[in-house]
Parts: C-alpha cells; sequence; structure tokens
C-alpha cells in the first residue's frame, strides 16, 4: 500500500492494541476499539479536554470533562451542546499505523453558519459563540452574522422583543470595537436573541387583503384606525397589504411611526425605540425578511401604556392638553405652508442651542412646549430639535445622583433612549405628524428633573496626572460604586486629548464584558450614535456635547458594574478553543 509522505505514523498496530489509545504528531488521538483503529482530534470540540483520557464504549467516545459523547468513527457527537470532533483518515501498512493529518471535514464558513443557526435553535451559548468566532475569523460580514439572528428572532417567538433590539444596536456599533469587541458585541446580541425565543414557536403571518388596488393614504387611515383600538390582527393584514402593494420602506416606517404616536410616550418609550431599531435592522437585512421584521412590531401594539392616562402627565400640572394644542397649532401652520411653499429646514446658532437646551432642563414645561412650537413654525429642522432634546435627556443622566434609587436609572435610560431614536427617526423622514414626538420627549425630560436634585457635578479636568491607557478604566469598573471616579477619569482623559476611538472601544468593553442586562446596550448604542452626529457639527458647543455623551455613557456602565460575567466568560473560552489553547491547563 502507497503512504503519501505527508501522513503521520502513529507506531505499530500492536503497540495500540497493548495501549488503547494515544497521541501522535498535531494532537491527534489514535484509538484502538473492536478490532480497528480510529483517529480523532484530541481536543473536545465541547471545552478542549483531551479525549485521550476519555472513555471507549460501545463505539461511544466520553470526554471526561463533561461528558460529551462522540461516534468514534465518524466524530459525530450526540449532544447538541458539543460539537462534532474532527475526523481522520487511518491506513495501516505492514503493521504499522497511517493517518492522514487532514481531517475528513473542514470547517468553513457555511458549516459555522448551521451551527450559529443550531445554537440559536437550541439557545446554546458556546454553541453560538464558538460559530460567531469562527464566523468572524472566516471573514463575514458582521452584519451577516447579525442578519442570521435578525431571521431566526423574528421567525420565532411572539414579535420584536428586547433580543432584537440588543443585535441590532450591536451591530450598529461593530465599526468601534476591535475584533473581541466585534465578537463580544454579536455574541451577546445573538445569545439574547435565542433567549427571547427560547420554547416559543414560528409566528404565522396573516394574509394580505385580496386586492392591493387601494391607495396608500386610505391604508394608512385603517392601520392607525386598528391601532387605535388596539386590533393587531387587522393591523397586519393592512401592513401586509401596503408591503405587497410595492410601498417603500421609509413610507411604510412613516405609517407605523405615526400610529405609535398617536399616543404619548408608549410603554416607556419603548415602542417608539423598538420601531427604530427595527427600521435600522432593515437597511442591512435581506430584502425577504422585511414582512417578518415589520410584522414583529405590531404585537406590541395591543396593550401598550398611553403615558397621556398616567397621573404624572396630568397632575398637578395637565401636560397633555398643551401639547396637543401646539401639535393643533402645528398642522394649521402646516397647512398654510404648504400652500405658500414653505420648508423646515432652519439650523439654531450655537447660542440659541444653547438657549433651548436649558429651557429643556428647566421647571417651567409649557414654556418649553411653547418654544418649541414657535421654533418648529419658524422653520427649524425637526431633526435638529429632537437631537438638542436627545442631548438635554443625556445631561440629565450626567446629572443624576448616586443618592437616588438605583432603579431611578432606567428613568433617565429611557427617555434618552426614546429621544434618541426620535432624532434618529427625523433625519429619515419629514411626516409632519412625527414632530409630536419631540414635544412627548420633552415632557419626559422634565419630568425626570427631580432625579437632578440635587444634581450630580459635571466632572471638571482636575490637576492629576493625565490618564494615558484606556484599560485603567476597565480597571476602575472592577470596582463597585465607581460612578463619579469613572465620570472624572474619562473628562480628565478628554481634556488631555484623549483618543475619543479608543474610549469608545473601551467604552464598548466595559459593556460587553458584563452580563449586561438591556438597558445598558440601549444606553452605549444611543450614545456612540449622538456622538457620532454631533461630530458634524463645529465648534465648542458640538464639542461639548459629545463630552456630555461619552459622560452619560460611563457613568451609566459604571452604576452597573461589575456582575459576575459569566456570558463573555463563554465568549472567551470559544475563542481560546478556536485559537488551539488549552483550557484544562493554567494560563
Amino acid at each position: 500500500m502507497s503512504i503519501r509522505t505527508d501522513w503521520i505514523s502513529a507506531g505499530s498496530l500492536e503497540a495500540l492494541k497493548q495501549e488503547g489509545a494515544k497521541v501522535i504528531r498535531g494532537g491527534i488521538a489514535v484509538f484502538y476499539h473492536e478490532d480497528r483503529v480510529y483517529a480523532l482530534d484530541n481536543r473536545c470540540p465541547h471545552l478542549g479536554f483531551p479525549l485521550h483520557m476519555g472513555s471507549l464504549c460501545g463505539g461511544i467516545l466520553t470526554c471526561h470533562w463533561h461528558h460529551a459523547r462522540f461516534d468514534v468513527c465518524s466524530g459525530g457527537t450526540l449532544d447538541p451542546w458539543a460539537d462534532d470532533v474532527p475526523s481522520y483518515e487511518v491506513r495501516i501498512d505492514g503493521g504499522e499505523i497511517w493517518v492522514n493529518p487532514v481531517s475528513r471535514s473542514t470547517a468553513n464558513a457555511e458549516k459555522y453558519k448551521q451551527r450559529l443557526k443550531e445554537g440559536l435553535e437550541q439557545n446554546i451559548g458556546i454553541v453560538i459563540a464558538k460559530a460567531v468566532v469562527g464566523l468572524i475569523e472566516a471573514g463575514v460580514a458582521e452584519q451577516d452574522i447579525a442578519r442570521i439572528g435578525i431571521e431566526f428572532g423574528t421567525t420565532y417567538g411572539t414579535g420584536w422583543n428586547s433580543g432584537l433590539t440588543i443585535l441590532t444596536a450591536m451591530a450598529q456599533c461593530v465599526d468601534k470595537l476591535d475584533k473581541n469587541g466585534k465578537i463580544l458585541a454579536l455574541y451577546q446580541g445573538l445569545v439574547h436573541v435565542a433567549r427571547g425565543s427560547s420554547g416559543r414557536g414560528a409566528r404565522h403571518l396573516l394574509s394580505a387583503l385580496p386586492s392591493a388596488d387601494v391607495p396608500f393614504e386610505r391604508l394608512t387611515e385603517w392601520y392607525r384606525s386598528c391601532i387605535e383600538v388596539r386590533d393587531t390582527q387587522g393591523a397586519e393584514k393592512v401592513l401586509l397589504t401596503s408591503i405587497l402593494k410595492g410601498v417603500d420602506t421609509n413610507r411604510l416606517s412613516e405609517m407605523m411611526l405615526v400610529a405609535a404616536t398617536d399616543h404619548f410616550y408608549l410603554d416607556g418609550g419603548h415602542v417608539f425605540d423598538f420601531h427604530s431599531k427595527a427600521f435600522e435592522a432593515l437597511e442591512w437585512a435581506d430584502e425577504s425578511q422585511k414582512e417578518r421584521i415589520l410584522t414583529s412590531l405590531v404585537p406590541m401594539m395591543a396593550h401598550p401604556t398611553r403615558s397621556e392616562e398616567l397621573h404624572p402627565w396630568q397632575a398637578p400640572l395637565n401636560l397633555v392638553e398643551p401639547i396637543k394644542q401646539a401639535v393643533s397649532e402645528l398642522e394649521r401652520h402646516a397647512a398654510q405652508t404648504n400652500r405658500a411653499g414653505g420648508s423646515a429646514d432652519a439650523q439654531l446658532s450655537a447660542d440659541k442651542q444653547e438657549q433651548l437646551l436649558q429651557q429643556l432642563l428647566s421647571d417651567s414645561p409649557e414654556r418649553t412646549i411653547a418654544l418649541l412650537r414657535d421654533l418648529l413654525i419658524a422653520g427649524t429642522a425637526p431633526a435638529q430639535l429632537a437631537q438638542l432634546v436627545a442631548l438635554a435627556a443625556a445631561e440629565r443622566i450626567v446629572r443624576f445622583h448616586t443618592q437616588n434609587d438605583f432603579s431611578d436609572w432606567i428613568a433617565v435610560l429611557h427617555t434618552f433612549t426614546y429621544a434618541h431614536a426620535v432624532h434618529v427617526r427625523l433625519l429619515h423622514s419629514n411626516e409632519p405628524l412625527l414632530k409630536r414626538a419631540i414635544f412627548h420627549g420633552a415632557v419626559s425630560i422634565y419630568l425626570d428633573r427631580f432625579l437632578n436634585v440635587p444634581a450630580a457635578a459635571r466632572p471638571k479636568p482636575s490637576a492629576s496626572a493625565a490618564p494615558a491607557n484606556p484599560k485603567q478604566l476597565l480597571d476602575m469598573l472592577d470596582l463597585r460604586q465607581q460612578v463619579g471616579p469613572a465620570a472624572q477619569w474619562v473628562a480628565d482623559y478628554l481634556h488631555c486629548g484623549g483618543e475619543p476611538g479608543a474610549l469608545l472601544n473601551t467604552l464598548g468593553h466595559a459593556l460587553l464584558r458584563e452580563d449586561a442586562e438591556f438597558h445598558s446596550f440601549q444606553m452605549y448604542e444611543a450614545a456612540v450614535a449622538e456622538y457620532n452626529l454631533w461630530q458634524v457639527a463645529a465648534g465648542d458647543f458640538a464639542k461639548r456635547a459629545q463630552e456630555t455623551m461619552l459622560l452619560a455613557c460611563t457613568r451609566y456602565l459604571a452604576a452597573h458594574a461589575p456582575t459576575a460575567r459569566e456570558l463573555p466568560h463563554t465568549a472567551k473560552i470559544a475563542w481560546r478553543l478556536h485559537k488551539g489553547e488549552r483550557l484544562f491547563e493554567e494560563e
């Protein structure tokens, strides 16, 4: 028998019969079992334990570390949480055993994609982590990886949820992260998608109306009417009919967001934010996913809390009626402007921006509503006003005092992420009715005012040594109660010319190395996005606004660290396994 020179000798057959198992060059384990010779990779694909130290009985090789079981012939696993172990061709020539060092199956991008789908279906974190590592190392684009999770999450479960929002948010931020950060970001998002769909069946779509020969304006009326009475089935059929009609995504988003702003600040801002994230996912999702992504938003419209019905919005000041009156005046003005051919794209000066910012943070909500109304009537760009509302909401986080109840962090977070979502959508839309959301965000900022009493001091650059290494911030966040010191570190870092890109990456790791809850992911993504959007502006006001975003993000993440860090530990294991490290030995 002719053996190629690159094959590896495993010694004599008689010796292997006595030993039972041995490890040869290349980390290959060779076994003698039931009068045959088999060769497998010696690393258990689950967590890397040496398989030659396992047990072999009845054709099943069992790893002693976590008892993963493998068919010794093919390397196939009986346990879904373990991968198949690579197997190798064996030949015997003149009583000597030879092993082909090239495994029978080579991992490639398609195999990793399939394993990712299986990990999502079974809700197994280590499988998801190893698939993400393999795909990143194979050069697959991050958004292509996220697309698999979006498809799964919108197919199974009850609709768009926090997991899909986390995944989309992280996919939007990967360009700010190093390779390790990209892996952690996608892994965290995908794990939360799997958890949100675990144990749930497929979501079956309704059918569209028999004919799509209905004006889109009429379909919009029907959709809003269905949402008004919480008829999600009717709304889904109207939405599917609009998609079948070929209505473009921007107009579909406007139809859905108008319905989402017919009532005030639905579910503490989550409804608008979830809609915005779904539309962001559509920008890079497959066209075939449009129906599932958009219809996944409809179930949340069944029972959302309508804030105008809540006591804080009604008393001691009635904040609902002033908003309704302002919106009515805007509608009357819009009708006149349309006839005259006017537009709304004027930009505020830095001084005017500062005045509006201070008004948004004031104790005079009626004046704030009136000022916003007047600025809109004067032709100020709605997106700029929304950007300033988001900035004011971030200021609330910067000034949030740690003597407040810990759960109140989420109140200021909700306002900020809502205001950010409104800003993003108004950058994409000129729909007049979406301006209502600006007022809703402004009132939420007012209602958060007591969380700034007393106000935490905004950190000023200190005379201490300039921080040079962003890792110092991560070391600081290994301890609790570091909200103030962490913010001070960031202020000093920026004042001394620290690289913002390195800081954004570090803040990303501060988030992704934790077992973070949903709102922390929202915080990071919104702060990064708003930071980027202020980058296009010039001047001291814009520079201070960027600093505000970084300080707000730092303070929020510091307040929620450290955690047990179980999730990122799983991702770290997956990467170490991919690199061939020996986990069963001390580092």
